[in-house]
């Protein structure tokens, strides 16, 4: 019995081993083919630590223009962890270059033009944990496409088209959920402070 536990016990070392070479293995061609392109378009990539190859996309601070099809890059770099799209001229067709990005635990798409038909391309998005929807035109149908992502912890709904009841129906598929929607005049003001999404959230 102990010599099976042994067993057990090292096939799962090796397994974690395996998963943590398979992350930080080198890019392939397709994926440095894809960082030029998201950086030749004004994107910026970059790994999240030293020891962690997992990548942070951000397009907010591009000087150009950026478009759906700036995003079709995307689909070539599974290891993206976080993506920044807050202010740019992305549509809810753009999404659909972001569907098969199960590390993605990040994202920003605020002050975008994403409707409620986009957020059905983020249905598979397992390991979601933060989703920022400040002053888009996503509405309760849009929510319905969240309930599915378990780990989704915080959302951001300020300005934007989604009630009360949508609130209410998306907390019932996800009860650990924090849904910020705007400062609560009935709050003392240190809640509000806390709520209030942090600047580089609004903007």
């Amino acid at each position: 019995m102990l010599r099976v536990m042994s067993l057990i016990a090292l096939l799962g070392t090796f397994s974690a081993g395996m998963a943590m070479a398979q992350e930080n293995a080198a890019p392939s061609e397709a994926e440095k083919t894809a960082i030029a392109e998201v950086r030749k378009s004004g994107g910026q990539v970059m790994e999240l630590a030293q020891n962690d190859s997992r990548l942070d996309v951000a397009f907010h601070l591009a000087d150009g223009k950026i478009t759906d099809e700036s995003l079709a890059p995307l689909k070539n770099l599974p290891r993206v962890a976080q993506l920044n799209l807050r202010g740019r001229e992305i549509t809810s067709a753009g999404l659909a270059h972001l569907k098969d990005l199960k590390g993605l635990v990040r994202l920003h798409l605020e002050k975008t033009k994403v409707t409620d038909e986009g957020l059905e391309n983020l249905k598979g998005l397992e390991n979601l944990e933060y989703l920022n929807l400040y002053g888009t035109a996503v509405t309760d149908a849009g929510l319905k496409h969240l309930h599915g992502l378990k780990k989704l912890k915080k959302l951001y709904l300020w300005q934007t088209q989604v009630t009360d009841a949508g609130v209410a129906e998306l907390k019932a598929a996800l009860p650990e959920i924090q849904i910020i929607r705007g400062v609560d005049l009935a709050k003392p003001a240190e809640e509000k402070k806390a709520e209030e999404p942090k600047p580089e959230e609004k903007k």
